[in-house]
């Protein structure tokens, strides 16, 4: 019987630190581009969801066709979607990128509309009490308001895109899916277990990276917080009673 070779490489290990250190430079590559896929398309995404959603705002007759198309644009399987996208851009990351795009617009949509139908009616009675128009108040009242929804749907959009990018990989524009499906064919353990945890990295960094600039965004959301503690810490109050009165 002969021994087990030394490398892990050789022995096809599913953790392998030889594998980190000889495709250092393939894994940083593939990285970059699943990063650059994941962002370009996210920001497509928002670029048509915002006026889509405007739109929906201001012709309430609107919402329905608007929601109604793209929830079913999401329902479409990733594989058909690039299908239907590939006589337009051919097989080329812009294919990639508006597929991802697309996908995008259900939940930025839904969440921005939803943000905008929560803003508080006293807080629109009371910005055109003090005289704003209907551009000012969207962009200083409305809008602010409305954050917290849409950004719960675009760190649900970014996550999302950072999953399906890998799919991508089937027109050679997957960032690590490339990676994860090579991988998958030759039986490769190392390279599909190191691109699959490093495409969890990357969404769970999207997220808190989102998470922290909508902290940022919505000041008072913070300060909220840390007077609701203090009602609560509050103990009752004693009562002072005159001498030989009882309680």
């Amino acid at each position: 019987m002969t021994a087990p070779p030394d490398d892990c490489l050789a022995r096809n290990d599913w953790i392998c630190g030889d594998y980190l250190s000889t495709r250092r430079q393939i894994l940083l590559d593939a990285s970059v581009e699943h990063v650059q896929l994941t962002v370009i398309s996210v920001g497509l995404g928002l670029v048509i969801a915002v006026p889509l959603a405007l739109l929906a705002r201001r012709r309430r007759w609107t919402v329905g066709p608007v929601l109604g198309i793209t929830t079913v644009i999401y329902t479409i399987p990733s594989l058909a979607m690039f299908s239907l996208l590939l006589p337009l851009y051919g097989l080329s990351a812009t294919l990639v990128v508006v597929g991802l795009a697309l996908y995008s617009l259900t939940l930025l949509v839904r969440n921005l509309l939803a943000g905008l139908a929560g803003v508080p009616a006293e807080a629109k009675e009371a910005a055109r009490g003090m005289g704003y128009g209907p551009m000012r108040q969207l962009l200083t009242v409305e809008l602010p308001l409305a954050l917290p929804a849409a950004m719960a749907g675009l760190r649900i959009a970014t996550v999302s895109a950072v999953a399906l990018t890998t799919v991508g990989a089937i027109v050679g524009h997957g960032g690590l899916g490339n990676l994860i499906y090579a991988g998958m064919n030759s039986f490769f353990k190392a390279q599909v277990l190191t691109a699959s945890v490093l495409c969890v990295i990357i969404a769970v960094a999207f997220d808190l990276l989102l998470l922290g600039a909508e902290r940022l965004l919505t000041p008072w959301r913070r300060a909220a917080r840390r007077t609701r503690p203090r009602a609560r810490t509050a103990g009752p109050k004693r009562l002072v009673t005159a001498p030989g009165q009882r309680t």
